[in-house]
């Protein structure tokens, strides 16, 4: 019997877990969900929280809480939560545990190994930092893909005839759009194109800006309050969730801030015209990206057979109506854009596995790398022109060589320098490394010196470059050029997040002796705590307050016994309005 290999969606605003069993996938849930919440946070005992429970703490405590993490993915910006600092990969790592753990609870056996998807645009560092927050969560990440070419294997599943799909992504946080071609059992990506900072979060900031202004009307200082703007955040999240199914919507908010001593509460209407317009710009972008995979592809709007839709942002009719507007077609709806990413992963871990369920996977490189050289840019010749070797689009894995000549007579060294882009003037693309080629033969000028690049099915790249008369060589580890961390920081970073994990464990173990509660856990306890702290408040509120807070505690508690999460999620949320109010 093959090892289990999991599939895994880490996404910006939820993430999944799916699994192949006999043949089938199955999409697993997590704390009665299918979807986890992308959010870390640390209670006040300092105890770990993910998923749910950290998105439900969000609002009271956004200093000791993240989400979106995906969008820092790459860069060195640390974040802050209480008193502890973590890297974007560090908090990736904590969501990807959470997920380790259920497949491990599900089987019954460890869990070591992984498929995890990424967006199609993202770029070498962005995929190196996610293999590396995967070994931090214990997994080995046996393979990367792109989240529309993923989404497209679960297409693949339903529908066996040879078609052209258009596989348009959008996102909590990234925005992707792939050229896919599904024929004779081979699901190929012929072109991609995107954005890696464009998704929902920006249609959120939207709505939040309208109430910012509506509430500064009003006279409230909003710049030093974090906790209003979480609380601004979440109301704008349900605004727009709310906008796919209603044309006007009625934004009702008791205790959002105060001003003088009383409450403050908003109260204003968004049409969906309106929020149409404000968020017109980032599909029009989009519509944008979609004409330049088709021409990367060499296709015409007409040559789609079929719109694939991916991400839960997608469910805005505006994104759809564009699509049928420029296609002339309505996107296809038969898979879950929430789920399909996850279930594309978990076909690809099983076809690795040896348990073959769906087509061979043809993935592309969505950017085109290559090196500096001496060149004619704008009419001057600099040392600093763009020699492409590897293009955009071309087909995973591959290997391109090219030659290139050194310019002066007896010339010892070559520096090579290695970019990710398009431009032709190489400082305008994004510079992966460099390394130096030394004792080279001495030759006079024209000395043939090649470069080779590889890319993997990760999109992972090795470079080479060799002294073509003397095989003399040097070469470029991208992992080790892109700051990644030392295999003893990893190893470190593995060991924190499992005493986190394992503080966790006993916490619950504990907590099990004591009584056998129904529902999460971890939400019930933070929903007892909440209303142990309401009690020793009830005397200092007003009676219609104090009403409303014994109401809020007994559904609470009607949550907790009926494990009905959905309604504790509810009802928490309103206490800690109250709450919060009280003690402004």
């Amino acid at each position: 019997m093959s090892e289990k290999i999991i599939g895994i969606d880490l996404g910006t605003t939820n993430s999944e877990l799916a699994i192949a069993e006999n043949g089938q996938i199955t999409v697993l849930e997590i704390e009665h969900s299918q979807l986890l919440p992308s959010v870390v946070g640390f209670d006040d005992k300092g105890e770990l929280l993910v998923g749910q429970s950290a998105r439900n703490q969000y609002v009271l405590y956004p200093e000791r809480t993240v989400k979106s993490i995906k969008r820092l993915m790459g860069s060195d910006e640390s974040v802050v939560l209480g008193e502890k600092s973590f890297l974007p990969q560090e908090i990736s790592a904590l969501i990807l545990k959470k997920l380790k753990q259920q497949a491990e609870k599900h089987l019954g056996e460890s869990v070591n190994k992984a498929v995890i998807t990424v967006p199609a645009y993202f770029s070498d560092i962005q995929r190196q930092v996610t293999r590396e927050a995967g070994e931090m969560a214990g997994l080995n990440v046996v393979r990367m893909i792109n989240e529309p070419t993923a989404a497209a294997l679960a297409y693949q599943i339903t529908s066996e005839e040879e078609k052209k799909l258009l596989v348009y992504d959008l996102g909590g946080g990234t925005f992707d759009v792939s050229v896919v071609s599904i024929q004779q059992g081979v699901t190929e990506v012929l072109a991609s194109h995107g954005n890696n900072q464009l998704g929902g979060d920006d249609f959120d900031e939207k709505i939040v800006l309208l109430l910012e202004e509506h509430l500064t009307e009003k006279g409230v200082d909003l710049t030093q309050d974090d906790v209003i703007k979480a609380r601004l955040q979440r109301v704008a999240e349900e605004t727009k969730c709310r906008l796919s199914d209603e044309p006007y919507v009625k934004i009702e908010e008791e205790y959002i801030a105060q001003l003088d001593g009383e409450p403050v509460h908003l109260n204003l209407e968004l049409s969906r015209i309106d929020y149409n317009a404000m968020i017109q710009p980032y599909i029009d972008e989009t519509m944008e990206a979609v004409h330049i995979a088709l021409e990367g592809a060499n296709l015409m709007l007409s040559d789609i057979d079929e719109i694939l839709l991916v991400g839960g942002s997608t469910r805005t009719p505006l994104v759809q109506d564009s699509l049928q507007t420029l296609l002339g077609k309505r996107p296809h709806g038969e898979v879950n854009p929430d789920l399909c990413v996850a279930t594309g992963a978990a076909i690809q871990a099983a076809n690795i596995a040896g348990d073959s369920i769906a087509s061979i996977l043809i993935d592309v490189t969505p950017y085109t790398f290559g090196t500096s050289a001496l060149g004619e840019l704008d009419g001057e010749y600099t040392s600093d022109y763009y020699v492409p070797i590897i293009h955009k689009n071309t087909a995973l894995p591959c290997k391109k060589t090219e030659v290139f000549y050194t310019n002066v007579d007896e010339q010892e060294t070559v520096e090579i320098n290695i970019f990710e882009g398009e431009d032709k003037n190489a400082q305008k693309n994004i510079s992966l490394g460099q390394f130096v080629v030394s004792e080279l033969s001495a030759v006079p000028s024209g000395n043939p010196i090649t470069i080779t690049l590889e890319l993997d099915l990760d999109g992972i790249l090795q470079v080479t470059a060799r002294e073509k008369q003397t095989g003399l060589s040097g070469s470029l580890t991208i992992e080790n050029a892109t700051n990644k961390r030392s295999q003893a920081v990893v190893d470190e970073a593995r060991d924190k997040i499992d005493a986190f994990f394992n503080a966790v464990q006993e916490q619950g173990a504990e907590q099990d002796e004591k009584s056998q509660q129904s529902g999460s856990h971890k939400e019930t306890v933070q929903a007892q705590a909440l209303i142990e702290k309401a009690q020793r408040l009830m005397d200092d509120v007003n009676d219609e307050d104090r009403e409303d807070m014994v109401d809020l505690i007994e559904t609470i508690q009607d949550a907790i016994k009926a494990d009905n999460n959905a309604l504790l999620a509810e009802a928490t949320e309103e206490l800690s309005d109250i709450i919060y109010y009280m003690e402004s």
